[in-house]
């Protein structure tokens, strides 16, 4: 086994390998659109991707908001495969969501993507297949089950592990039913130098708070809300933000950890508050939705504004993953709320031309 300092520069090495400089702050999960057949409308993903620019250059696909954990194996594959192309053109970075209820699914489709990235790349080595087709590493939740110990989930984790690929760890109760603790993160970041990211969206940050960092794996925050005051620059212990929210609002959350950074945690601050308001108040409105899940359903529907503007509410409500759209009374009800906080463009990113790369998808 290796020494704790040499764990800690191998995971800095493998970092700077796939990264080539620093770690991004900024992450987002990108929606998957769909359109009227419910196929993939890739027309609409690069532009809305290619909207996220600058703000946004790392995206995890799929993860839960693109629908990662209702898809079948074929729509994953042919989500990536557009994802890869798309984030080559764009120079952006992706992790790949491996959302699975069991080790052995994981393993499996673990197993076929790296397959299929080696006959991209053209090579055999993993970490360079990696690197040419702009991926970062593999992102799994522990298994599912809510009477699972803390020694079967590190077992299970640990087979992920043991393949040696860079891999991302995702906090999600909501979804697995279970949470791991801090003293089962920090065991596996001691023990293995590809745990390369911490990802928490459980809302409780048992983890982060107990840790503070000492594990030495870059974590960032996946619940919406308080955004500064989780961040290293205001005494938090996240180093970044992997957020549903980038999908609509990537400026405001790059503005947030830009101010902090130059130390303005006031101003940082009070652009939080405003839009944690916003937020809160649609992620409440579509709680109760039966089709879709919390994460999805909101950020599609203030989506729909950011792409249409003015005109969204002319323009039939986005479609979900299944074939059934959002409901309309969200969008009036949505449009109301960003209409408050004045946070409508005039022309959405769809409308105002920034649809790049339309003619290749």
């Amino acid at each position: 086994m290796l020494h704790h300092q040499e764990i800690l520069k191998k995971r800095k090495n493998l970092w700077r390998e796939l990264v080539g400089g620093e770690i991004p702050r900024l992450w987002c999960p990108p929606l998957t659109h769909y359109k009227s057949d419910a196929t993939l409308d890739k027309e609409r993903m690069a532009a809305h991707w290619a909207s996220m620019l600058p703000n946004v250059r790392a995206f995890l696909v799929p993860g839960s908001t693109g629908d990662g954990w209702e898809m079948s194996n074929d729509e994953i594959k042919m989500l990536l495969d557009f994802a890869i192309e798309l984030a080559g053109k764009l120079d952006a970075l992706l992790l790949i969501g491996v959302l699975k209820t069991d080790v052995a699914s994981m393993k499996t489709a673990i197993a076929e993507t790296l397959a299929m990235l080696k006959q991209k790349a053209g090579v055999e080595e993993s970490i360079e297949v990696l690197k040419q087709t702009r991926v970062c590493g593999f992102t799994v939740c522990p298994p599912t089950g809510g009477n699972l110990t803390q020694e079967q989930i590190q077992a299970d984790l640990e087979t992920i592990l043991k393949l040696d690929l860079p891999t991302a760890i995702y906090q999600l109760p909501q979804v697995t039913k279970n949470e791991m603790s801090p003293a089962l993160i920090k065991r596996l970041a001691q023990r293995y130098a590809n745990f390369l990211l911490f990802k928490d969206s459980s809302g409780s940050d048992r983890v982060a708070l107990e840790d503070k960092g000492q594990s030495n794996v870059f974590s960032v925050r996946g619940a919406e809300g308080d955004y500064a005051q989780w961040l290293q620059e205001s005494g938090g212990f996240y180093q970044g933000l992997l957020l549903s929210t980038a999908n609509c609002f990537s400026a405001r959350l790059r503005a947030i950890v830009t101010l902090l950074q130059k130390g303005k945690n006031e101003e940082a601050q009070n652009l939080s508050i405003r839009l944690t308001r916003v937020v809160d108040s649609v992620f409440e409105l579509v709680s109760n939705l039966p089709q879709g899940n919390q994460f999805t359903n909101a950020n599609k529907a203030i989506d729909h504004f950011m792409a249409y503007g003015a005109e969204a509410e002319q323009i039939p409500s986005p479609m979900l993953h299944g074939g059934r759209r959002l409901p309309e009374q969200v969008i009036r009800e949505v449009g109301k709320i960003l209409k408050n906080a004045k946070l409508i463009p005039q022309k959405g990113y769809l409308i105002g031309g920034t649809a790049i790369f339309s003619r290749d998808f």
